[in-house]
């Protein structure tokens, strides 16, 4: 058996079980449990007054238990889960490093490029349709609570040189940070754009290796380790109708249909420019992958409801490895390699969500932003969206950073807050499908992909 076929059989025995509990009306059990899920918000929400907010409170955290409990699973193995994974597709990539070096710098083009136009797409939408503007005073402070609203002129950003100055004297460092000289704090810390790195240097040892064979049982070590983490990862599918209810749930109990409604204007403008991303990467399957995107989308539907209804790029893995191989002509090296390192970098759908979320929790402060602030907000969020620790609630630290950096009141993130989570959804289910679409694009460029 060849190395190729090896690892095809490989991603198969893997991703099967995934696969089968999908097409096991998963769908089915996920929307029930959103229904169900809205139902139990509206009756402990604040509008129906059935029960005291203290009790509803308690209630909802622990509806959501099953959810938590979801994220802890997959949150423990997805430091392992990458790192095997991206160890193991530079292996079965030994034999042609001139095709592994082109897929490389391919996809960190097609990343920087659709990461940036997506911010760019985000800070423009924001603009145009002003959801902050949409939300009224009263509702603000009622919110906001104690926070404070507008800005202190004691407390205002530095100018823009100042700032434009002070990232590109602190460039250097950020690069030679991005080498993890410990792994394992790094692992502790969460850090997983070191925990990549560390597995594309592992992995370019081996393929640099003048003795592969005394390597042979490292490898091995890396194939149990990625065997146990699906099991886990199988394991948090189950809980995932529950989890979904309980998040769902919880959400609706601690704000209400009101603040929802108020926040409808910001949720579209997110939606929107979801969308266009995503009708983005139709084009670009299009033009450069050579794809129908009605058969591209048919392909790539399964793994999409999987990220939306989990919310975790890390655990669609191996059936977008799966779906890669089989339906998207990806050779089974490339896959495993491009998928990992996509689902961990490829964060174009987080990138317009924050741009947007910067531009609006500004509105809702009554800040008016100039258009060098906002193009440094731009770049900072490619750079920040790229290199963002694979760990539940990163968005928010990162945009309560970059609105502090330039003096806008914080108060407008509560809203932010409390439609996070849908939000995170929609967005990655995008980002899965820009990992997939990048995969397919490579495959073409790259000259390996299988004929259809």
């Amino acid at each position: 058996m060849t190395e190729t076929m090896r690892r095809r059989a490989q991603y198969r025995r893997l991703a099967f079980r995934l696969e089968s509990w999908m097409r096991t009306r998963l769908w089915a059990q996920v929307m029930a449990g959103l229904v169900l899920g809205v139902l139990a918000g509206l009756l402990l929400g604040p509008e129906a007054g059935l029960i005291p907010r203290d009790t509803a409170e308690l209630i909802g955290g622990w509806l959501a238990l099953p959810g938590s409990i979801f994220l802890s699973l997959i949150k423990m193995v997805l430091m392992p889960l990458v790192l095997s994974s991206i160890v193991l597709g530079l292996a079965a990539s030994a034999s042609d490093p001139a095709g592994l070096r082109a897929s490389g710098t391919r996809l960190a083009g097609f990343v920087g490029v659709t990461t940036l136009a997506a911010a760019l797409l985000g800070a423009t939408l924001g603009l145009t349709i002003a959801p902050g503007t949409l939300i009224d005073s009263a509702t603000a402070e009622a919110v906001a609570g104690d926070a404070p609203l507008v800005v202190d002129a004691a407390e205002e950003a530095p100018a823009n040189n100042d700032r434009l100055g002070e990232i590109i004297q602190t460039a250097p460092d950020l690069i030679v940070g991005l080498v993890p000289d410990n792994p394992l704090a790094s692992a502790v810390q969460n850090e997983m754009l070191a925990i990549v790195i560390f597995g594309l240097f592992l992995g370019a040892a081996y393929v640099s290796s003048t003795n592969k064979t005394r390597l042979d049982p490292l490898l091995g070590v890396f194939e149990g380790l990625l065997e146990v983490s699906m099991t886990v990862v199988r394991w948090a599918m189950y809980i995932t109708p529950y989890a979904v209810f309980g998040l769902t749930a919880q959400l609706l109990a601690r704000l209400g249909v009101g603040s929802l409604a108020a926040l409808g204007a910001y949720v579209g403008t997110v939606l929107i420019g979801l969308a266009i991303l995503l009708i983005l990467y139709l084009a670009l399957v299009a033009l450069l992958g050579r794809m129908n995107p009605l058969k591209f989308q048919s392909a790539v539907g399964e793994a999409q409801l999987l990220a939306f209804s989990t919310s975790s790029s890390a655990a669609v893995m191996p059936l977008s490895i799966r779906i890669a191989v089989e339906k998207l002509g990806a050779p089974p090296s490339m896959a495993s390699f491009v998928i990992p390192l996509a689902a961990t970098v490829n964060m174009a759908g987080t990138a317009l969500y924050q741009a947007v979320a910067v531009i609006f929790v500004a509105q809702v402060a009554g800040v008016t932003l100039a258009p060098g602030e906002i193009a440094i907000i731009v770049l900072t969020l490619v750079a920040a969206s790229i290199g963002a620790p694979g760990a539940p609630g990163v968005s928010i630290a990162i945009l309560s950073g970059l609105i502090a950096s330039f003096g806008i009141p914080p108060a407008g993130l509560v809203f932010v807050l409390g439609v996070d989570r849908f939000l995170d959804m929609a967005r990655t289910s995008v980002n899965v499908t820009g990992d997939l679409a990048a995969t397919r694009i490579l495959a073409v460029s790259t000259h390996r992909k299988e004929e259809d």
